[in-house]
């Protein structure tokens, strides 16, 4: 990380409803980018697909709105365009926890895909909140 950040100057995203925000990508600290088992991580495969794509607009949830520090510096190092940015609340079932991807668990999406209208979902998923 210490290398990277001299290579790249002070950065920032717009974050709607925000404005600019600073990114702070040395607080992560050493940031994997590719293992041997995974041929890249998340934080570098959403910027390159964003970019080789010509996202605009990112939506994503808040508890990615720290990760966009590391997804701004990774741009920068690349060339690639930053791309506005809205971290949403997460939908939450009865118990606080976020819905889940992982199988087995009740989400927003499988809710979805059955043509339930949004707050009979909510509902559904747990008595979830936003």
């Amino acid at each position: 990380m210490g290398k990277a950040l001299k290579l790249a100057p002070p950065l920032a995203w717009r974050e709607f409803g925000l404005g600019d925000v600073a990114a702070r990508p040395e607080q992560w600290g050493d940031v994997v980018l590719a293992r041997k088992d995974t041929p890249t991580s998340y934080h570098l495969a959403v910027v390159v697909d964003d970019a080789l794509q010509g996202v605009t607009d990112v939506v994503r949830g808040k508890d990615l709105f720290h990760a966009t520090s590391v997804h701004r510096l990774l741009q920068q190092l690349l060339g690639l365009p930053a791309p506005d940015y809205r971290h949403h609340e997460l939908l939450l079932d009865a118990r606080g926890e976020k819905l889940s991807k992982k199988p087995g668990v009740q989400n927003a999406a499988r809710i979805a895909r059955r043509g339930v209208a949004p707050l009979e979902a909510r509902a559904l998923a747990g008595r979830a909140t936003l």
